[in-house]
């Protein structure tokens, strides 16, 4: 038996995952892109551990097993699908907003705020950056604004996680004090 031949088996029964999801979403196309990315999963995972699940339980033990992981999915903020579409979208529809600036998340002071519509806040915190050390802005503006995780954003520069975080958590902290002086 091989991954192929398995995750095809459990194609078949795309509509369970789908009435699974739902328990944890009513976006459908949500629920269509989590279930798209547990097949996704299922390709990516370890051949072993895939061959295990299925010749103790057969197709049912795949498809529980990938229940447990579409509710991970659609329910953790650390989970890989979180990182690909929640977050960014989660953060877009709070830029698009008109809403209090308050609601924003890692404010400096929510009481800077007050009568601030989220884009004079980000644009605040944007000429902020712009006075800071050009390596710390960019790495900033790459974490919160493109939505890179810290593993991705390590891949992609080469720079190491930690380096990463230590210089997110200076930036954040700069403008902070930044901005609880104005």
């Amino acid at each position: 038996m091989t991954r192929d031949i398995i995750v095809k088996e459990v194609a078949v029964h795309r509509e369970r995952f789908i009435l699974s999801a739902k328990r944890y979403s009513s976006n459908i196309n949500e629920i269509d892109n989590a279930v798209q990315e547990l097949f996704l999963y299922f390709y990516k995972m370890n051949e072993d551990t895939l061959l295990k699940i299925y010749n103790l339980d057969g197709v049912e033990g795949v498809i529980r097993y990938g229940c447990v992981a579409l509710r991970r999915a659609l329910t953790s903020p650390r989970s890989a699908y979180y990182y690909q579409y929640r977050k960014y979208y989660n953060h877009m529809n709070d830029i698009n907003t008109e809403e209090e600036a308050n609601n924003i998340s890692n404010l400096p002071n929510p009481e800077i705020a007050e009568g601030l519509t989220k884009w004079e806040l980000l644009e605040k915190i944007d000429k902020a950056l712009d006075s800071m050390y050009w390596y710390d802005a960019d790495v900033f503006r790459l974490y919160y604004n493109e939505g890179y995780t810290l593993t991705s954003l390590a891949q992609k520069t080469g720079i190491s996680r930690n380096s990463l975080l230590t210089t997110i958590d200076k930036t954040r902290n700069e403008l902070k004090t930044i901005l609880n002086d104005e």
